[in-house]
């Protein structure tokens, strides 16, 4: 077997991303819950290889498969921009289990008003955390931006949920299952455009065909955004739209009726089922980069 060659583009992701199917491969690995069980030494062994790859040294053995997983395990644990190590629970890998358990727990404690503002706070204290751990090399995000954004769509997302809470107390139970994914959509509506507010003032980076910059397009930004905001609300339909009907129905059932203890392992089962499949696939609906007429 040969040595590996130096061309392979691993600055790039493995699979073409000018399709569904290869950007859904990609986030399938970039969102692999178990990449949050990997240690410090795997960790840097993973940095280790790729660094050393971009520099022209290749470890004896190494072989391309072994280049690839090395490369999402670093992506999977390092800011592409600054190369430090992303605390914890703001990485990818992290987004199943932390939303399985928020989202779980709105669904679960949606009837008490002290349940809903605390799990919507939550919610929101995790997705700035997420945000900031991801923010942009080309537009980073103020403490300011990130303070309002914050505040904002916690602001929002109560004001919705204890709103819809008010109203739906006369309509059937189902229809208040409902309420937490209302505070998630219009808490995203809020929060996505005002974490990336620079965007939308000086524009985003537009580049050639060779990836060299042209310069920056308002433009390009506005229909990016727009299309996070769309996949972070399709994101959450399946795990806030799908459980709470199953359990309606089976919370009707004598088997849950006589082990009511039950019921909340098992809408947190169906949250993260439904997660596992709705994160990577609703990143991947959108391509990263996209063509604009300038």
């Amino acid at each position: 077997m040969g040595e590996l060659p130096l061309d392979i583009n691993i600055q790039e992701p493995r699979w073409d991303q000018s399709t569904f199917l290869g950007r859904a491969r990609h986030f399938f690995t970039v969102t692999d819950p178990r990449n949050l069980l990997l240690s410090g030494a795997q960790l840097e062994a993973s940095r280790n290889i790729v660094q050393n790859y971009r520099a022209g040294v290749i470890m004896p053995g190494l072989t391309e498969d072994q280049l690839w997983r090395a490369k999402y395990v670093y992506d999977s644990a390092f800011h592409p921009d600054t190369g430090e190590k992303v605390v914890l629970i703001g990485r990818m890998s992290a987004q199943v289990p932390m939303n399985m358990t928020i989202t779980g727990c709105m669904l679960i404690f949606y009837r008490q008003t002290p349940t809903v503002v605390f799990w919507q706070w939550l919610n929101q204290s995790f997705n700035a955390v997420v945000n900031y751990s991801n923010r942009s090399g080309d537009a980073p995000i103020t403490v300011g931006q990130l303070g309002t954004a914050y505040v904002s769509a916690t602001t929002g997302a109560v004001a919705t949920a204890l709103g819809l809470k008010s109203l739906t107390k006369h309509l059937p139970p189902l229809v208040g299952r409902f309420v937490p994914f209302a505070a998630v959509a219009a808490a995203n509506c809020i929060n996505i455009p005002l974490m990336r507010q620079r965007e939308l003032q000086v524009g985003i980076p537009v580049t050639n065909e060779q990836g060299q910059r042209l310069g920056y397009s308002v433009a390009a930004a506005k229909q990016g955004i727009f299309q996070v905001v769309i996949s972070r609300i399709c994101m959450a339909i399946p795990a806030m739209a799908i459980p709470p009907v199953i359990m309606d129905t089976l919370e009707k059932k004598d088997f849950l009726k006589r082990r009511p203890w039950l019921g909340a392992p098992l809408q947190m089962g169906l949250v993260g089922f439904c997660l596992v499949f709705a994160t990577p696939l609703c990143c991947a609906l959108f391509p990263q980069r996209s063509h604009v007429w300038m």
